[in-house]
């Protein structure tokens, strides 16, 4: 194949294969080269700090030499089996001592896999066919997942909007849809519906806005009440909050997670865990064949991504790591704040230590209306400033990673500084 040696180049003949040019992740005019550490490089060579870190697996950052060296001890000895294999084995250990809910787990290669099925399982396990969701709310690409994720028509509640084509009508009867942080709609919702309900789906940290206090208590609480299964998506989440995730930091446990990006290590690896009970609909002769969940997947639990998952963990576990990410993205926080307090620009920082953004409004931050309403052409500015100025992250999430340094943080601050003035009012 003849080199391409630039990124306009590259971009054209994506263009010819790739529908909107791209493969639908994001914004398709930048093509990355490499990465190393906490830096990543375009196909014209331009140099970035990374805050977007693959939308979240890179949290030692790219290239860990630890996590390499793992992963290049396994792939001469096979990269999948569609079998058991012991790395998968061990992962599965770990996580389950990790994670306060996980008693046992499935593998899956997908976070959007993992909460489809865990919205499976609370049907099998029930028997009851409604999913209430909150609005605003990422649960990956399922049909269930797709309603109500970021409408732009904003109808009365409990109804679920469908954000693709293609979604059948009986798929939106099955969903129904609630306002994040609302205890009284929730309480007065269950009252009336809680019965019907198979499962409540909810991100802890629902994309970047944090549940307010006593909410996520009182979801578990209308779960116990009506026998409805509480999964925490904590494909996100998952050993960034803490090592044993959002659930373990909020002191809320579930009955069933979703895992993901992290415990892959930068490979496709994700896993539904919970209690074993619920667990056991996985298990065609413990529950008979009309109850029995099927799953199976080609790559699920290979080993190529248990060993890499096994470094990452190993390495999240040594004492002071998550002081370190915490103290880094506290220092990020305050430079966004400083220099748009001093610019003079309403906004807020919305977010935890090791994941947050910036929304543009001078209201309080509750739910996803409230950033529907933000202020999204200065957003997009701002975000063009930064990249143009060597920090690359999305527009809706800065990730921190623990292999920022002083360096990084000293090219972002000034990256900042000058968005800031470049949207000052």
């Amino acid at each position: 194949m003849n080199r391409i040696d630039t990124q306009a180049e590259w971009i054209e003949r994506a263009k010819a294969v790739l529908p909107a040019a791209g493969f639908g992740n994001f914004d398709p005019g930048i093509v990355i080269r490499e990465g190393k550490g906490s830096r990543v490089w375009d196909e014209n060579g331009n140099e970035y700090v990374d805050y977007l870190i693959g939308s979240g697996p890179m949290l030692l950052g790219h290239g860990n030499e630890e996590v390499e060296e793992a992963v290049l001890s396994q792939i001469p000895k096979g990269m999948t089996f569609f079998a058991n294999n012991a790395l998968g084995i061990e992962l599965a250990e770990e996580i389950c001592r990790a994670v306060p809910c996980a008693e046992q787990l499935r593998y899956v290669s997908t976070g959007g896999e993992a909460d489809m099925y865990a919205m499976r399982l609370a049907r099998a396990y029930t028997g009851r066919e409604k999913i209430l969701k909150f609005e605003g709310g990422y649960h990956g690409m399922s049909a269930e997942a797709q309603m109500s994720l970021a409408p732009s028509k904003l109808v009365n509640f409990p109804q679920a909007v469908p954000d693709s084509a293609g979604i059948p009508e009986a798929v939106r009867d099955s969903v129904w849809a609630a306002p994040f942080n609302d205890v009284d709609f929730l309480r007065s919702f269950m009252n009336e519906h809680g019965n019907d309900i198979a499962g409540i789906i909810v991100e802890p940290l629902q994309r970047i806005i944090p549940p307010a206090p006593g909410f996520l208590e009182a979801v578990r609480e209308e779960c116990d009440k009506y026998g409805v299964i509480l999964i925490f998506d904590e494909v996100v989440t998952g050993f960034r909050f803490a090592y044993g995730g959002a659930q373990e930091l909020y002191g809320v446990t579930p009955d069933v997670a979703t895992l993901g990006k992290v415990i892959g290590g930068g490979f496709p690896l994700a896993a539904i865990v919970g209690r074993e009970d619920i667990m056991r609909h996985f298990d065609k002769g413990a529950v008979g064949a009309e109850n029995w969940l099927m799953q199976l997947g080609t790559l699920s639990g290979n080993p190529v991504a248990s060993i890499a998952g096994l470094k990452t963990l190993e390495i999240l576990r040594r004492p002071g790591t998550y002081e370190k990410l915490r103290q880094l993205g506290a220092s990020l926080m305050n430079m966004f704040s400083d220099h748009l307090s001093k610019a003079g620009t309403a906004h807020q920082i919305v977010g935890d230590e090791t994941l947050f953004d910036i929304v543009f409004t001078n209201k309080p931050v509750n739910n996803y209306r409230d950033v529907l309403n933000a202020d999204a052409t200065t957003n997009s500015k701002f975000n063009d400033v930064l990249r143009s100025n060597q920090v690359f992250k999305s527009p809706g999430k800065t990730y921190p990673s623990l292999a920022l340094t002083e360096d990084d943080l000293s090219i972002t601050e000034n990256a900042i500084s000058k968005a800031a003035q470049a949207i000052s009012p």
